[in-house]
């Protein structure tokens, strides 16, 4: 099973998290800077860590270059 999650996403913040908005939107808070592709690496990190799955399962469908980014993620 396929789920996709719109996440917004909050680069080089002083506290990374991630909260859940009314609108079911993620807001991902990260430490690094959003260049080549740090903050996209560690945003598959966050999520992966947030859902408890592997890295592989994590993969960002569109947005690559946008702080708003739609993610899908691979259920077992």
């Amino acid at each position: 099973m396929v789920r996709k999650v719109w996440v917004t996403v909050k680069p080089k913040s002083k506290r990374p998290a991630i909260a859940l908005l009314e609108d079911g939107t993620l807001l991902v808070r990260l430490a690094s800077p959003p260049v080549d592709g740090k903050a996209n690496a560690e945003l598959v990190g966050a999520i992966a860590e947030y859902y408890a799955i592997p890295k592989s399962r994590v993969t960002i469908t569109s947005g690559l270059t946008a702080k708003r980014k739609l993610i899908e993620i691979q259920d077992a």
